[in-house]
């Protein structure tokens, strides 16, 4: 693993441990033992331990007394209530981008995004699919331009892509379908409608909410 100067050691653990556990590498249950990640990463306990403090704060893992920290578990519950969560931030930054982008060049980045996700579904490349469907959000934070509101979708991004990863990896053939949604919020944002952008976006949710699910309960 490398490490990037702009990030903190603790923060850059935390990515590495995070990017497992969306992968399905470490499995829900798993501890992660800190003296082994010390060991394999070769950086100090005390950065190990805040990284898993991020970890713990990103609902990944939970960290228990006398048994330290160790992989959460997705269950109907936890994503049922994750995605309807989810539902009214992502509409919450859908609309601020239809009431104040200005000029064609402020949707560009949107536009971008776009052409990335259609080269990714072409190449069934499900990582990447879902690590640009998160830019989305994160290209809306200017128009929103609330830190609380970024800070919540930031901390609860991990558990979302946890779990996109496991149904779109069990089910490629569902990136069409969620492109075809993007395309269908970018015509409603561009429109500056609203009411579009919330049948869209609950519609994207739910969809997603049933494809963990039934991954779920396949595994």
């Amino acid at each position: 693993m490398t490490f990037k100067a702009s990030d903190s050691l603790a923060e850059q653990i935390a990515q590495h441990l995070a990017e497992r556990i969306i992968r399905g590498e470490l499995k829900p249950g798993e501890r992660i033992q800190e003296q082994k990640v010390t060991q394999a990463l070769n950086v100090s306990r005390g950065s190990v331990r805040e990284a898993l403090l991020i970890l713990e704060r990103r609902h990944l893992v939970a960290i228990l007394p006398r048994r330290g920290a160790q992989v959460t578990t997705l269950d109907a519950h936890s994503v049922i209530g994750l995605c309807s969560l989810m539902a009214e931030l992502y509409i919450l930054l859908a609309t601020a981008v239809a009431e104040r982008w200005q000029r064609e060049s402020d949707l560009t980045p949107f536009m971008q995004i776009q052409q990335r996700l259609k080269a990714s579904h072409d190449l069934g490349e499900v990582t990447v699919f879902v690590d640009e469907s998160f830019n989305v959000m994160r290209a809306a934070y200017p128009f929103a331009d609330n830190p609380y509101l970024q800070e919540t979708v930031e901390n609860l991004q991990p558990s979302m892509s946890r779990s996109y990863f496991l149904a779109l990896e069990q089910r490629k053939a569902e990136l069409g379908d969620y492109l075809a949604l993007f395309s269908q919020l970018l015509e409603a944002v561009v429109a500056r409608d609203l009411v579009q952008i919330r049948e869209v976006l609950t519609q994207y949710c739910q969809r997603s909410c049933r494809l963990v699910l039934a991954a779920l309960t396949a595994g």
